[in-house]
């Protein structure tokens, strides 16, 4: 199940932020793509060398969430955080749209951290963050319509169901990747986990109740 659109009558204004998000996703990876390796060692969070040295790894918590391990990993997060972004900050108001959208992503770093303290492997993207955004969406808009992909039919079915089948595959996917051995990288689900449940927690504190009220 893929999601492709959502339904944005209600929407009021110009996602800003999230258009300026994306954008700055995309030049971060064409930057990536130029600079090579050393670029992605360098900015990317790596467990255990931030524990060894917060202060001098404390940018790369920020950096990582900008950067992307291929055109596939990027092209479906913006995916998401185009569909999902838009509706979470036109409630918001752009600057505390920003503010939780970050504050998500620290809580993905530090989720992801917590099951991996040991690795050296580099943790990169914006999945975390954009969880953070499904998970607002869902607490918000939990009857709005999605239109998916199965297979090569397009439907529609409600966030309350594309969303909550997202987290569940994150969830068994997570405790597949807890107990499996090796220090193997792969997607960072406890990062996924824990951006959407920072989103579900932090949406009652920057969400305006009284513009959902006005959309029901």
């Amino acid at each position: 199940m893929m999601p492709i659109g959502d339904d944005d009558t209600g929407r009021r204004g110009t996602p800003i932020v999230t258009y300026a998000l994306i954008a700055l996703n995309v030049l971060v990876f064409l930057l990536e793509m130029s600079q090579g390796e050393a670029f992605i060692t360098q900015w990317s969070f790596v467990p255990a060398r931030f524990l060894a040295d917060p202060g001098g790894q404390f940018i790369t918590i920020f950096s990582s969430m900008f950067m992307h391990a291929s055109f596939l990993h990027i092209g479906g997060n913006m995916l998401y955080l185009w569909i999902f972004g838009d509706n979470v900050e036109d409630n918001f108001g752009p600057v505390k749209y920003l503010i939780f959208y970050l504050l998500s992503g620290i809580a993905a770093t530090f989720a992801q951290l917590y099951v991996s303290m040991n690795s050296n492997i580099p943790n990169l993207g914006a999945s975390g963050a954009i969880a953070g955004v499904l998970g607002a969406y869902l607490i918000m808009f939990p009857r709005a319509r999605i239109n998916v992909l199965m297979g090569r039919v397009m439907t529609q079915t409600t966030a309350l169901v594309a969303i909550g089948l997202w987290f569940l595959l994150q969830l068994f996917s997570s405790i597949g990747s807890i107990t499996a051995a090796g220090d193997t990288g792969g997607i960072a689900y406890m990062a996924h986990i824990g951006g959407f449940i920072a989103g579900l927690l932090l949406s009652f504190v920057f969400r305006d109740s009284s513009r959902l009220a006005s959309r029901v």
